[in-house]
């Protein structure tokens, strides 16, 4: 118990802290509220539409891409550190993983899923013309 006391303490400070800025803020902030200060705010423009509508499958796709090759900086890390124990076999297991990633990036570029303009010649040009 004695070497979570340290880190029990900070948490209280950190708890406490915050909860003493926010009631601050709360008792001594302006409260003025207007319509225009009570609408949401996203990034410096006006908000468009209604926050409940749905967004296109690609949306969700380029989001799984994004965590999938997010991921692989958790375990470049590890292995950044260990390097010099690991030595060459460390060294061709790391090239044979960005091998399988730099596979699976061309794979979902090849599919289309990276584009978010409109439909590219090339995939115009590969649909059957009417007859």
């Amino acid at each position: 118990m004695d070497g979570w006391l340290g880190v029990l303490i900070m948490i209280g400070l950190g708890i406490g802290f915050a909860g003493v800025m926010v009631g601050l803020s709360l008792l001594l902030g302006p409260k003025n509220p207007t319509p225009e200060k009570l609408a949401p705010y996203e990034c410096g423009m006006a908000a468009v539409g209604d926050a409940r509508e749905r967004h296109s499958v690609k949306f969700y796709l380029v989001a799984m891409i994004f965590l999938l090759f997010d991921i692989e900086v958790a375990f470049l890390y590890p292995w950044a550190l260990a390097l010099r124990d690991l030595g060459w076999p460390g060294f061709v297991q790391i090239v044979t993983f960005f091998l399988i990633l730099l596979v699976g990036y061309v794979y979902v570029w090849r599919k289309g899923v990276l584009d978010w303009g409109p439909v590219s010649s090339r995939v115009r040009s590969q649909r059957p013309k009417a007859a």
